[in-house]
């Protein structure tokens, strides 16, 4: 029967790729016709094949497809237990993406979570993971075998050792044979039964792994006669499967660390009743009650009480935070004396703590530049030593006529060198660490690629307003230069601002209410961007904004530029307040200097910042004063926020690497232009998490120092890793061809090697502010 089939292609951007595979389906037997549309991604075909014959194709060619029409696709996260090989478990993500219905299958190492696209049951997938040698269960249920699995590996690597310590005593004592090879047999049973399994699936999907390669190799240590050292291998490898699981579980607890932290109940007052309830049946609006030293289980606002809250797991302040009615608590934190009342803001899914947790499992799965080197060495080292193995087992004895056994176990000991396991997991250890670290003390890095290039950094660009200042000017002058008193020049400004967003907008009408002066009612309002606004007020127009706009207007009285001048030196900023081209007067605010602002740029200093680099969209005086108070030499005044896009370009071109510090919100075109993207006010902002590369979640810059000091020795430890793991290999290659390596020194060497990279990268989480 001939079928007419519809796929749809993912993963498919280039266009001379697409005709190759329109050509690979056309050259198929059983396909009568094939047309792929690049742009629609969609590819028709005539044939008499079953359609996963096709899609099988399709993915062997490095990409996804489906049938159209098919069961619909579904987005399952599972958590995996038992994985603690970088290299395995990229094999298990191949393996379970060529399976039937399966779409795509990403795999996180770092937190041993696999989230799949599929169309057919996850019962298929969860029976392929454990046909792999791992487990699988479903994350929003509780996985109760991690432990279980890991006590019955650890009992069996236990026993493989009491047999191997067995069969060397009964070798010294020079017991019968049978004895002696009894026990080491044992020993490779015991310790060997999950390598083997898994060794044996991996054959079964074509992809050998560590525990392929090591099978091979202790079966051809039993087939000459070597079972001391097949034992040995065995026992060895298991040894370090155990610890490097163990220690793979460390440094995944950072992430383990964070979910622990919002209680699973809460106490919540309904229809006069207090009840401790689930957090996932608490809806929006609940009152939440909170005792002294209790944690607080969901974002909210304080409606009643007064209390220091600890939040230091959420953003790393050292210090509680006072909080009293009309205030936000997040949650994960602590209450720490009084009791509170807390109406619930934000449900389980969506508080700060949920979308931190989330940010970092995004970021811990990215790979970081390095690991794109190191999958390309891995891609061609493994299969070069696989056949470099194979031809000395071969050619040698054969061709050369040189004595078997010797040469074919140099084959059996470069196949164990062959495993990339430790270069492999070099990297992805590292990231993991780091940024779990990092996340504990507030400081949230979104991926490998960011940590890299922020250990790299030469300079570094602040935006002057809510960064190094507080970001809430407050009025210092008013002064009338036209017959209008200050009452008056006041109800003006705020008349015209109170539909603007502009922080000198919220300062006038702060200090308006605070002199109990009450705005107009205005009409056709406008806003100027970078320059100002204006609205009509009993039929007259007014403006109100820098000396731009009224340079536009007309010429400005020398009297008000002086007066402007003098403002400026004094590092404050002055908008002019008009009518037509008549100005009326000048009010005046000054944004105070954050406190500690100036010891953290000495600190950035410390950590081998050369460049530090002020931008404002303030005058020349006001961003020339809070660059001296900040002992900053260079500086950029009166931009637009289009400007600060430029001047990151320019910088780029003057420094390399620059990374731009703002508030997330106007500085995002900056930031996104930036190297490195860091957003202040973190907590609770959006906008700042999704545009930033890095998030200070408590607008302290003295993380900033810690930021980069620990991307450096990120980078640092991650090439120490790498190089170790490969001049380690070659040693090992050089050492089998001199004929000084056994196959019990290759496997420690490898498990060995594996185990002091997950060390070295768990050094990061121990690094300190």
């Amino acid at each position: 029967m001939i079928y007419n089939s519809t796929f749809i292609i993912t993963g498919l951007d280039c266009a001379d790729c697409a005709a190759e595979l329109e050509h690979q389906i056309k050259s198929l037997n059983g396909v009568y016709a094939a047309s792929l549309n690049f742009g629609a991604s969609k590819l028709l075909v005539e044939h008499s094949l079953e359609e996963n014959e096709i899609i099988k194709v399709i993915r062997r060619s490095g990409y996804n497809a489906s049938a159209a029409g098919a069961p619909p696709k579904q987005v399952t996260t599972l958590k995996l237990c038992g994985l603690d090989c970088a290299d395995c478990a990229a094999k298990l993500e191949k393996r379970i993406s060529s399976l039937n219905g399966v779409e795509k299958a990403q795999i996180n190492f770092g937190t041993a979570i696999m989230i799949v696209h599929h169309a057919g049951p996850v019962g298929e997938i969860i029976q392929a993971v454990k046909d792999s040698g791992y487990t699988a269960q479903l994350l929003d249920k509780r996985v109760t075998d991690t432990n279980h699995n890991f006590n019955k590996k650890t009992f069996l690597t236990i026993l493989s050792g009491i047999f191997l310590g067995l069969g060397f005593s009964l070798n010294i004592l020079n017991m019968p044979n049978y004895l002696v090879i009894s026990a080491y047999l044992m020993a490779i049973l015991t310790g060997g039964f999950y390598t083997a399994r898994s060794g044996l699936n991996a054959l079964k999907s074509f992809s050998l792994d560590i525990n392929f390669l090591m099978t091979v190799a202790v079966i051809g240590a039993v087939a000459i006669g070597e079972w001391s050292e097949g034992a040995t291998v065995v026992f060895l490898f298991s040894l370090g499967n155990a610890l490097q699981a163990y220690t793979m579980e460390k440094t995944r607890g950072s992430i383990r660390a964070l979910m622990e932290l919002s209680p699973r109940e809460a106490l919540v007052r309904r229809n006069g009743k207090e009840l401790l309830l689930p957090v996932n049946e608490i809806v929006l609006g609940d009152i939440m009650i909170v005792k002294p030293g209790e944690k607080i289980a969901l974002d909210g606002r304080v409606i009643t009480g007064f209390s220091n809250v600890n939040q230091a797991p959420i953003t790393g302040e050292s210090v509680p935070v006072e909080k009293r009615p009309g205030m936000e608590v997040y949650a994960g934190t602590i209450n720490e004396q009084g009791s509170l009342e807390i109406e619930v803001t934000k449900l389980e899914g969506d508080t700060t703590l949920a979308k931190i947790i989330n940010l970092v499992e995004e970021a811990q799965a990215q790979r970081a530049p390095s690991q794109q080197f190191i999958d390309i060495f891995a891609r061609y080292y493994t299969p070069f030593v696989i056949i470099a193995a194979l031809a000395i087992a071969v050619i040698f004895p054969a061709v050369l006529g040189q004595p078997f056994v010797p040469w074919f176990k140099k084959a059996l000991i470069l196949l164990v060198i062959s495993c990339p396991c430790a270069l492999v997991i070099s990297t992805p250890v590292s990231i993991v660490a780091a940024i779990g670290s990092a996340a504990r003390r507030g400081v949230l890095i979104k991926g490998g690629a960011c940590l890299e290039e922020t250990g790299t950094l030469k300079a570094v660009a602040f935006d002057k307003t809510g960064t190094l200042t507080g970001g809430k000017p407050e009025i210092t002058d008013i002064l009338p230069v036209a017959p209008i008193s200050e009452e008056k020049l006041l109800e003006l400004a705020a008349s015209v601002e109170t539909r603007s967003q502009h922080p000198m907008a919220e300062a006038i009408l702060r200090f308006a209410g605070y002199k109990n002066i009450k705005p107009g009612q205005i009409t056709d309002f406008q806003s100027y961007t970078g320059l100002g606004a204006s609205a009509k007020l009993a039929g007259e127009t007014y403006y109100i904004g820098n000396r731009h706009l009224f340079n536009s207007l007309g010429e400005i009285p020398q009297q008000v530029e002086s007066l402007l001048l003098k403002l400026q030196k004094q590092g404050k900023t002055a908008i002019l307040i008009g009518s037509g081209s008549k100005i009326l007067g000048i009010i005046a605010a000054a944004d105070r200097v954050r406190t500690g602002s100036k010891e953290a740029l000495r600190a950035l200093k410390q950590a081998g910042i050369k460049h530090i680099v002020l931008l404002t969209g303030d005058n020349k005086e006001t961003a020339r004063a809070v660059a001296g108070e900040l002992e900053v030499e260079n500086f950029r005044a009166e931009l637009l926020p289009q400007d600060k896009l430029t001047t990151i370009k320019s910088l780029q071109d003057s420094y390399g690497k620059v990374a731009m510090v703002g508030d997330g919100i106007n500085d995002a075109p900056a930031l996104a232009t930036a190297s490195v993207g860091i957003a202040m006010g973190g907590t609770g902002t959006d906008t700042a998490m999704e545009t930033a590369d890095i998030v200070l979640m408590a607008d302290d810059l003295n993380k900033l120092s810690f930021a980069i000091n620990l991307s450096r020795r990120a980078l640092k430890i991650i090439k120490q890793n790498i190089a170790f793991a490969i001049l380690l290999k070659l040693a090992f290659i050089t050492a089998t061809f001199l004929g000084f390596a056994s196959l019990w020194m290759a496997v420690f060497a490898d498990t060995g090697a594996a185990l002091l990279v997950i060390l070295n990268g768990m050094r990061l989480i121990r690094v300190k502010e």
